[in-house]
């Protein structure tokens, strides 16, 4: 099961890449998707697929470097370095999927701007020091 989770998660990323094209992710995903938000929010199967669909426009071109892909039974983790073309801004994006009877049920995802990954490696300590 777990080799087939992570081929699920591949295809979809790489049906979206290749085509640019929302409709490649949509039969990959269960009904009740949640896809869930650091911040603590959550969007629908639709709600999501319109928001990915509105970011395919400014986001045309995007190189995506899959990292690592790790699954463990139901759950699939990706790691991947994402830029823009030409001088771009880089992301480092973490995905975390969990698969229930070959669909994609829910999604966590966390972007850090690369750039901004020193700042971030001592998040605890006081600004305005």
């Amino acid at each position: 099961m777990t080799t087939e989770n992570k081929s699920i998660v591949q295809r979809a990323l790489a049906g979206l890449v290749e085509t640019g094209d929302v409709a490649a992710l949509e039969p990959l995903l269960r009904e009740d998707f949640v896809h869930h938000r650091p911040d603590s929010t959550s969007s629908t199967k639709a709600e999501w697929l319109a928001a990915v669909g509105a970011a395919l426009v400014p986001l045309a071109g995007m190189r995506v470097e899959v990292q690592h892909v790790l699954a463990d039974g139901d759950h699939v983790v990706m790691y991947s370095r994402r830029r823009l073309p030409g001088a771009g801004p880089e992301i480092a994006v973490v995905d975390i999927w969990r698969l229930d009877d070959g669909l994609i049920a829910e999604a966590w995802e966390i972007i850090e701007p690369v750039a901004q990954a020193t700042a971030n490696l001592t998040w605890w300590e006081p600004t305005g020091h």
